[in-house]
């Protein structure tokens, strides 16, 4: 029987993809998530979940309008957490232990962030799914997921995107773009490509922590990236570029 590439992994889930073709989130679509993350688990993969709340709140675009960025920052941390819980009912709809843990304290739906407690529920074959960012404003959900996939000794991060890996440009606009299978944490950093922040970058390059991009849209490829099949791009140490 195969064995797993990574043993342990954090999971960061964009907010969008709750969203389906629609906005908020669509129960189909978050249900496709979960059987995949199910199937993970289910194996004995230990997996971590960041999520995002872009489907719900863009903080971004509300501060160019005007709003306080550390208030529209607030706001999108809310938005994660409406998503995680959405997540949780459809894993233990499926019979998958969860739990949810919070930078911003909402004891009456969820836990509050303590490291050691999340890794005991990673002990126990639970999904864990960290929620309000770092619990600070001027921070993205890429640097939460770095810094939890440290703090949680995760052997990587799988970054679940709408593409199949990092391009050298926007396929959807520039169809000359080509697909990188590996890169180093500099080469994603000098040539500007939009995979993580440089923030979440450093942190994952300081630590060792190889980061995969894929498409979480194809049935199970979640699984196929945990189990070692070349899909995505693979960002990490000691790699040599290449384009296919």
């Amino acid at each position: 029987m195969a064995q797993p590439r990574f043993s342990r992994v954090l999971l960061k889930i964009s907010g969008e993809a709750f969203a389906g073709d629609e906005s908020g989130v669509d129960l189909s679509t978050t249900r496709a998530m979960a059987a995949q993350i199910a199937e993970v688990s289910r194996a004995g993969v230990s997996v971590a979940v960041v999520v995002g709340g872009g489907n719900i709140w863009r903080g971004k675009v509300h501060e160019e309008a005007g709003m306080d960025r550390a208030t529209a920052d607030y706001m999108g941390m809310l938005a994660t957490v409406i998503n995680a819980l959405a997540l949780q009912d459809a894993l233990e709809r499926m019979g998958v232990p969860s739990r949810v843990q919070t930078a911003i304290a909402m004891h009456q739906i969820a836990e509050p962030y303590i490291r050691r407690r999340a890794i005991r529920h990673l002990e126990k074959g639970r999904v864990v799914i960290f929620a309000a960012g770092t619990g600070n404003p001027y921070f993205t959900t890429d640097t939460t997921a770095a810094l939890r996939a440290v703090e949680m000794n995760a052997d990587a991060i799988l970054k679940a995107t709408k593409v199949d890996g990092i391009y050298s440009a926007d396929p959807k606009k520039d169809p000359t773009a080509t697909r990188f299978t590996h890169l180093e944490y500099m080469d994603v950093l000098q040539r500007g490509l939009e995979v993580m922040d440089s923030t979440a970058m450093a942190l994952c390059m300081d630590n060792g922590l190889p980061i995969v991009v894929f498409d979480m849209a194809v049935p199970d490829n979640i699984r196929r990236v945990i189990f070692g099949e070349a899909i995505g791009t693979y960002v990490g140490r000691s790699v040599v570029t290449a384009t296919i």
